[in-house]
């Protein structure tokens, strides 16, 4: 059995889980999300929590018994406190700006870079050079901020560039030359 897979979902009072055919439905304070459930993988509200259950034993059915687990696990979380990433810019010049949905960013190229932040994530800047995205849905607010990341990846050498708040950088030594 999954270490992961047989560990229950605690709800609270405020969180509504609806089963219709194989999607999941989750209702909370923050809002909703569903996740479709695969073939084999069902789950059960009993006692505040969900319980994930596999039909079978198979490779394949373990690994999504783990899986969906963790997906719920996630969406309970997004609905009832929410997700968030911050960024950092370092460099001199570098800045970020945000206007309605669209975050530019100027980050050393000749030109800024325009990024259209998707629906049910929104973004803040603090002070030009700490972008805060916040919503409800993990993989979609981890990607938004992978994307914005991937625009100027942290240099090791310089130590400049766009970075996760906490993310250590080892700084690497240069090209030493001829002696």
């Amino acid at each position: 059995m999954s270490r992961i897979g047989k560990k229950p979902i605690p709800i609270g009072s405020e969180i509504e889980v609806k089963i219709e055919d194989r999607d999941v439905s989750v209702k909370g304070p923050r809002g909703r999300l569903s996740w479709a459930l695969a073939q084999g993988v069902d789950i059960a509200v009993e006692n505040e929590s969900i319980h994930v259950r596999r039909s079978g034993d198979s490779p394949a059915l373990r690994a999504l018994h783990g899986l969906t687990r963790a997906e719920l696990q996630n969406i309970v979380n997004g609905v009832t406190k929410g997700y968030e990433k911050t960024l950092e810019l370092t460099g001199v010049g570098y800045r970020a700006q945000l206007q309605g949905q669209v975050l530019t960013l100027n980050v050393g190229f000749a030109h800024p870079i325009l990024l259209d932040i998707p629906s049910g994530v929104e973004a803040s800047i603090e002070k030009q050079v700490a972008i805060t995205i916040r919503g409800i849905d993990k993989r979609l607010v981890t990607q938004v901020a992978a994307d914005i990341r991937q625009v100027r990846p942290p240099d090791v050498y310089k130590q400049k560039g766009i970075k996760y708040a906490g993310e250590a950088l080892r700084k690497k030594a240069g090209k030493t030359g001829k002696k």
